[in-house]
């Protein structure tokens, strides 16, 4: 068996916590996840779904502010003994004493291409940039920016509609079995880690609010790309009368009008001018509502 601990917080890494915890090779230890924090209306301190697994399992739990600062939580991973540290969307930046503690190495798992989408928001970038493919990494974990060694890597194609929802549950469908491929297959030396050229390297930096605010004058794809790029986390808006709307589903249609006008109304929502063809607005979430369908928000406007 490989002993692993596992270093995660969001739902995107609680499948492969399942997977790797259910699997007859590896021997999940503990878990690190970040400090419960305020959630919901109510701001109820609310802890992470791999932690509400680990604890449902029996598992120890560890939840350092930061782990680089915690040399009583790093003791106490020491002594675990483990074969491998294993991170997905952990949420902090480790130290080289920690990544000194497993036996072999700390694999990290990233959602692109590696050299391509290095940092934070690796997922949102793909489909706001219009790719039509990105995929999945395991990798050597080092003190630079998602820099290390490639272990293995898979690609998953991007389809015209497809949400940042719906690539993060591919990713996360997908990344349980590369994970484990990963650790028995450095275990048994057929898998030889490669560096990353370094053609093709670019960040992916987290979302800004500025950039979330729809600009009429980019080009209709431009603007489609940013609405399913950033679809619910947290979605892409325009200001009408004063208010937000948050705008959740669109297609690109041929035509011109000023940008920003609304050039037509019509049972499959609303056409607005873009600097290059129009947008159809097909659903939208006013300020203070909830979801609705761009043509019935028309017809609440046009009263």
């Amino acid at each position: 068996m490989i002993n692993i601990v596992f270093f995660g917080t969001p739902a995107i890494a609680l499948k492969s916590l399942k997977y790797l915890y259910n699997s007859d090779k590896i021997n999940v230890l503990a878990v690190v996840t970040q400090p419960d924090k305020p959630a919901g209306r109510g701001h109820k301190l609310t802890m992470s779904p791999i932690k509400q697994f680990a604890l449902e399992k029996g598992l120890p739990v560890f939840q350092p502010k930061s782990i680089r600062k915690e040399p009583d939580i790093q003791e106490e991973l020491k002594n675990l003994k483990p074969d491998f540290f294993v991170t997905f969307a952990f949420g902090q930046i480790l130290s080289q004493e920690v990544l000194d503690i497993p036996k072999y190495e700390t694999i990290n798992l990233h959602a692109s291409l590696l050299p391509k989408y290095r940092g934070a928001n690796p997922i949102q970038r793909a489909i706001i940039n219009g790719d039509k493919e990105t995929g999945i990494c395991t990798m050597i974990t080092e003190l630079g920016l998602d820099c290390g060694d490639v272990c293995l890597r898979e690609v998953i194609q991007i389809p015209d509609n497809m949400t940042c929802v719906d690539l993060f549950e591919e990713i996360s469908e997908k990344s349980p079995e590369l994970i484990e491929k990963t650790l028995t297959g450095l275990i048994d030396k057929t898998i030889t880690p490669q560096k990353q050229c370094e053609n093709g390297v670019c960040t992916a930096n987290k979302l800004t609010k500025e950039e979330t605010l729809i600009d009429w004058s980019r080009p209709a794809r431009e603007i489609h790309n940013l609405v399913r790029g950033i679809y619910k986390f947290p979605s892409a808006y325009f200001i009408h009368n004063d208010k937000i709307i948050k705008v959740l589903e669109t297609r690109v249609v041929k035509g011109s009008g000023a940008c920003g006008e609304f050039v037509r109304f019509s049972k499959e929502g609303i056409e607005v001018g873009c600097g290059k063809d129009c947008i159809l607005l097909v659903k939208v979430k006013p300020e203070g509502k909830g979801e609705m369908f761009a043509r019935d928000w028309a017809n609440g406007i046009k009263k």
